[in-house]
Parts: C-alpha cells; sequence; structure tokens
C-alpha cells in the first residue's frame, strides 16, 4: 500500500474593513514584507472555523470587533508564492464593525491607515494585491502569478 504525501498549503484569512469609502490597512513591521500595507489578518489556525480567524484576526491587529454574521465572503486567490510557501488567501468583507482601529501590534505594524480605492499605496502586501484587484471588480476567484515575491522597501 502507497501513502499520498501533500506539500503544505496555507490559508490565510483577511478583511476588508470599509469606512466613509476608504479601505483599512496595516503597514508591516518585522515581518515578511516589512514597509508595505496589508489588510488585517493572518492565518487560520487548525480547527478554527474560517470566519471565527477572520474576526480573531481584526480584533487581534486592530482591535476591531466584527461580529461572524457581518463577515461576508468576497474572494479567494490562490497564490503560489515560490520560496515563501503557497497560500489560499481568503478575504471577507466586515459589514459591520465595532470600535475604533488601534494598532494592537506596534511590533508587526507601523501604523494603521485609511486609503480610498483611487489612491491605494503604492507598496502594497504582495500576496494582498490580487485579493484587492478582485474586491474593488467584483471577482470571487483568482490564480496570481507565480511569484517570488523579493519585498524591497
Amino acid at each position: 500500500m502507497t501513502t499520498d504525501t501533500y506539500d503544505t498549503m496555507y490559508v490565510g484569512v483577511n478583511v476588508f474593513v470599509m469606512r466613509e469609502g476608504k479601505l483599512l490597512f496595516g503597514k508591516r513591521k518585522n515581518i515578511f514584507g516589512d514597509g508595505t500595507w496589508a489588510l488585517p489578518g493572518g492565518h487560520l489556525e487548525k480547527g478554527e472555523n474560517i470566519a471565527d480567524a477572520a474576526a480573531r484576526e481584526l480584533k487581534e491587529e486592530t482591535n476591531l470587533i466584527a461580529p461572524t454574521t457581518e463577515l461576508e465572503f468576497r474572494t479567494l486567490v490562490n497564490t503560489p508564492n515560490g520560496s515563501r510557501g503557497h497560500y489560499i488567501q481568503l478575504g471577507f468583507l466586515a459589514k459591520e464593525v465595532i470600535g475604533e482601529p488601534e494598532n494592537l501590534e506596534p511590533d508587526r505594524c507601523y501604523e494603521l491607515g485609511w486609503f480610498e480605492p483611487s489612491k491605494l499605496p503604492a507598496a502594497i502586501f504582495p500576496t494582498h494585491d490580487e485579493m484587492i484587484k478582485n474586491f474593488f471588480g467584483g471577482k470571487y476567484f483568482a490564480d496570481a502569478p507565480l511569484k517570488s515575491y523579493i519585498v524591497t522597501t
């Protein structure tokens, strides 16, 4: 009998928070993508529900509370990252959030910022670029091109 072997894939959960027509980002610090702007989010943990993971990551990073019933699935991007690993990125729109954003991870985030869709920052975290295009373009799925994701700041 043969045993199948599978490479590990990672699942990223990310949240689109819109207020007054602007999208919330955090500027990454001391981690992969240092100096780039990213959506609030992180990794799905083993045994965790996806919406719970999205709400947890949003709370851990920004102190915003998004009831899981108010998280609407918006996009899935298959992101083979070369040497960084293969990711499936899931994006959710927080239709309702409670609170004001705070940078709760100053060791991993320089600052939080709101950006108009027509004036997004030039340095967007590389695995989020396709998600953001999908979100504003009304697409639910994309296969991102294989990239090495070498980030320079």
